[in-house]
């Protein structure tokens, strides 16, 4: 089996080579020097010349705020650029599996959102994600959309590595507690990806590691495992205001692995711990 994987370069995208690579599956490692997603004749022209059995669509534009200000080069992004993947994947009859987000929602409410739960978005980066759902789609019959939230791993820039270094220069760090979902390790989601693709229980899902918190939660697990003495202090979004609204409620129902026989995700805690361990053997703490 060869799998395309976009953004390869990315936080995700790395893991998912490394995953792929570890079951014996040939992976296809693109960026964005290999092909300009926005291209409709580059993206068909290196798919076909690729020929992948399936693709794992990493690949995106992810600069929540700065989206508010770009609303147009954000959606060529994630909703055309997914829509010609979708189509050159279509062309040579590949799967593609496309990573979204829980920003596709409302973020009301506390109940966690089920894959089928109505869309509403409330930023542009939302917007554009729904949009590349909606072209897959629209698109595709073989196809997975897999929502997720709150990712950090160790290729790129994260809220652990940012909380990791304001602990080591404060003693105490200002954090919202009136935000809540499921922190969401990389290594984890690719494996979930690779399993997912080797199957044909096709549409919606959502994957995070298991349990809820508030970002400021995060904070002070992540303190308290790394050994920081650094406190979390809580306080209301209202008092971090940010240009892309952020959603109260990213919990995500994963009631959906359950009915298509796919395991769960580890606990957050536990996963945050592999993290670290993962960053101490790396050199990076």
């Amino acid at each position: 089996m060869k799998v395309m994987v976009t953004g390869a370069r990315g936080q995700l995208g790395q893991d998912v080579v490394k995953e792929l690579t570890r079951l014996g599956i040939t992976p296809l490692p693109v960026d964005v020097e290999d092909f300009d997603l926005t291209d409709p004749q580059a993206v068909e022209r290196a798919v076909a010349e690729a020929a992948p059995d399936a693709i794992i669509h990493c690949a995106a534009y992810t600069a929540v705020d700065k989206a508010e200000t770009e609303p147009a080069r954000c959606c060529e992004i994630n909703g055309g650029g997914t829509l010609n993947l979708a189509r050159a994947a279509q062309k040579i009859k590949a799967k593609l599996c496309y990573i979204s987000t829980d920003y596709v929602f409302s973020g009301e409410g506390e109940t966690p959102f089920e894959p089928d739960d109505p869309k509403r978005p409330q930023n542009v980066y939302g917007l554009s994600k729904l949009q590349g759902e909606e072209a897959v789609q629209g698109t595709l019959t073989r196809f997975f959309i897999v929502r997720t939230a709150w990712v950090f791993g160790l290729n790129g820039a994260n809220f652990v590595r940012t909380m990791l270094r304001l602990g080591q220069e404060r003693h105490s760090v200002r954090v919202v507690c009136d935000q809540i979902g499921s922190p969401t390790y990389t290594v984890d989601l690719a494996a979930f990806f690779c399993q997912l693709i080797q199957t044909d229980r096709y549409g919606a899902y959502h994957a995070t590691n298991e349990g809820f918190c508030a970002w400021s939660d995060f904070a002070a697990e992540i303190f308290r495992q790394a050994k920081l003495s650094c406190r979390a202090e809580p306080i209301p979004s209202s008092e971090y205001p940010t240009p892309a609204k952020r959603p109260k409620n990213s919990r995500l129902s994963k009631d959906c692995l359950d009915q298509n026989g796919f395991p769960r995700l580890p606990a957050w805690q536990d996963a945050l711990a592999r993290y670290l361990a993962e960053m101490r053997q790396a050199g990076q703490l």
